[in-house]
């Protein structure tokens, strides 16, 4: 599998009490790209960031996991997510958000099976990322994760709509409980997962941190409970998960267009162990400060 992933990527400011804050390199995306890399799937980030000391930490951050990259540095600054951790590791995150999608051409190279997008890159240039998905389709996985930043939403309705097209495109969607409730808050998880079933996918897994996950494919669906591990942060555990589970699938043959019936077919033990899988990496990234996936021997 040759993956590209497409998205931020950022410097995570992260403070917890009185404690000094610290700095990771971080952004979705870029999780994503590094879990797979250190899962034995290296593959590019389409992003950007700016000429300064942040970009520079980005760049030596990407080729020390060996993800290549396309784009890189602009001249904007690097974006920044400033985040308070509350006691029990969560979030709550502030953007000085910019992004601007990166000349690659009319399309992405013929030879990636799987492609993966989400987060600020998804709401602020689905113009740009919409008709490259579609064109990947023909030889590629689609992979979609909103992560959404509501801070960053100026019309929810508009939102919705823009969401329900990349989940059109997509054949794997991890989202996690909190984005389907903003989405949709007069609706179940469930009852929202299963909705964005019926517009293509092939799976849709929805997670809930401690309290586990949960996933639907057309053979039916299966929950998953979290072990209880000790918490430094959740920062990227989401991103985790989402870089396993296509692990998982990549090792099972279901990833390529050529097998987009197989994962059509996926059955719910099967949806069953990828989530075991999934899990258990992000248990590891949870336990330690930033996002910091696992590597395949640690699992």
């Amino acid at each position: 599998m040759n993956p590209t992933v497409i998205g931020e990527a950022l410097v995570d400011v992260l403070a917890s009490g009185i404690a000094p804050a610290q700095e990771f390199v971080g952004g979705s995306p870029l999780n994503v790209a590094v879990s797979l890399a250190r899962l034995g799937y290296p593959g590019t980030l389409i992003s950007r960031w700016g000429d300064d000391e942040n970009g520079r930490k980005i760049e030596s951050y990407l080729a020390g996991n060996d993800v290549r990259y396309i784009g890189g540095k602009d001249s904007e600054p690097t974006v920044l997510a400033h985040g308070i951790l509350d006691p029990a590791g969560g979030a709550s995150f502030t953007f000085n958000a910019y992004w601007q999608m990166p000349k690659i051409g009319p399309e992405l190279p013929q030879d990636t099976e799987l492609v993966h997008t989400g987060s600020i890159a998804t709401l602020f240039s689905p113009e740009e990322l919409l008709p490259l998905l579609a064109a990947a389709r023909a030889h590629a996985t689609i992979s979609y994760d909103p992560n959404l930043r509501p801070s960053l939403v100026s019309s929810h309705a508009q939102t919705v709509a823009q969401v329900e097209q990349f989940v059109g495109q997509a054949d794997v969607v991890r989202v996690s409980g909190i984005d389907l409730k903003w989405l949709y808050p007069m609706r179940s998880v469930q009852d929202s997962a299963r909705a964005w079933l019926a517009l293509g996918p092939a799976l849709i897994v929805a997670t809930s941190g401690s309290r586990g996950s949960w996933g639907v494919v057309r053979a039916g669906d299966t929950a998953h409970e979290s072990s209880a591990v000790e918490v430094a942060d959740t920062v990227g555990a989401g991103d985790t998960f989402t870089a396993a589970l296509l692990c998982w699938l990549a090792e099972h043959g279901t990833l390529g267009a050529a097998n987009r019936t197989k994962l059509a077919d996926l059955q719910v033990g099967q949806l069953a162990q990828a989530l075991d899988f999934a899990s258990r990496a992000a248990s590891v990234t949870v336990q330690r400060a930033g996002a910091n996936p696992p590597r395949r021997e640690e699992l």
